[in-house]
């Protein structure tokens, strides 16, 4: 399973960029079903104590390792943003064993059951369920720094960041802003070149370009009704709003720096006034 979702080269072909002073992403190649191209993100965080929290950890390259270290090298939070990202947990808590993770509730059963060879077994020190959804109590430099919200409504079971020293919002799943041009701009264009019909579509149902017509259609019909709990859902996304973000930075797509509420807002208009 991880051999589809590392690219063969994940040196040669990752973006490490600073976003803020504190915020760096590290964004790679990704295509769901070998055909979707999604890309990913990986984000780090300095927190005001110096301590570094990562989000969505992507391959652990010498690249990244040097980043960190550049940063203070004391990981202190490897966070899974949703039930989906976690797949690298493992060789990053094996770099820097005082990390302590954290995951959505079923997570880590889900890990125990899996055969691959990149996922272990290790134990979360903090996980996120519908008792907890608002909780940053898991230490006091983390709440310090960071709101958290679980969107327990999400099918993928979403844990949302809000940075508020820089403003910045941290999430994976809940909104994708495709296409994904950073995170293939050091793919050679021989392999980019024939995507797919399903691609297509793929983007066009997740661009944040425009009136967004198709987005915002597939956010109140499908996606915030998969668990059938749209209130709890329009209950998280206006807690998000609620909170003070200027960047967003999804795991899939482009980061939106200085205009990433704004684009929020239209994604999700329906579900902050309530209804269609």
């Amino acid at each position: 399973m991880s051999s589809k979702l590392i690219p063969k080269n994940p040196s040669a072909v990752a973006v490490i960029r600073n976003i803020t002073p504190n915020v760096v992403t590290i964004s790679v190649p990704f295509a769901r079903f070998e055909k979707v191209r999604v890309g990913g993100r990986g984000t780090i965080i300095r927190m005001t104590s110096g301590t570094l929290a990562v989000f969505s950890p992507v391959a652990l390259t010498p690249q990244a390792k040097a980043k960190v270290a550049e940063m203070g090298g004391n990981v202190g939070y490897l966070i899974a943003g949703d039930m989906e990202h976690h797949i690298f947990l493992s060789e990053w808590k094996k770099e820097y064993p005082q990390a302590k993770l954290i995951g959505p509730k079923g997570l880590p059963e889900k890990r125990a059951k899996m055969t691959d060879d990149k996922v272990g077994k290790e134990q979360f020190a903090f996980v996120y369920d519908a008792s907890n959804m608002h909780s940053n109590a898991i230490s006091d430099e983390f709440a310090a720094d960071f709101e958290v919200e679980f969107v327990d409504a999400h099918a993928s079971k979403e844990i949302v960041l809000f940075f508020k020293p820089e403003r910045v919002l941290i999430e994976a799943d809940l909104m994708f802003n495709l296409p994904a041009i950073e995170q293939y701009s050091k793919v050679p264009e021989a392999e980019k070149k024939g995507a797919s019909l399903l691609n297509k579509l793929f983007e066009t149902l997740n661009t944040t370009a425009g009136e967004a017509k198709a987005h915002k259609r597939l956010q109140w019909y499908a996606l915030s009704n998969g668990t059938k709990n749209r209130a709890g859902y329009n209950e998280s996304v206006q807690r998000i709003d609620s909170w003070d973000w200027d960047t967003l930075i999804p795991c899939h797509g482009e980061t939106l720096q200085g205009n990433g509420k704004q684009v929020f807002r239209k994604i999700f208009e329906w579900h902050l006034r309530g209804h269609k």
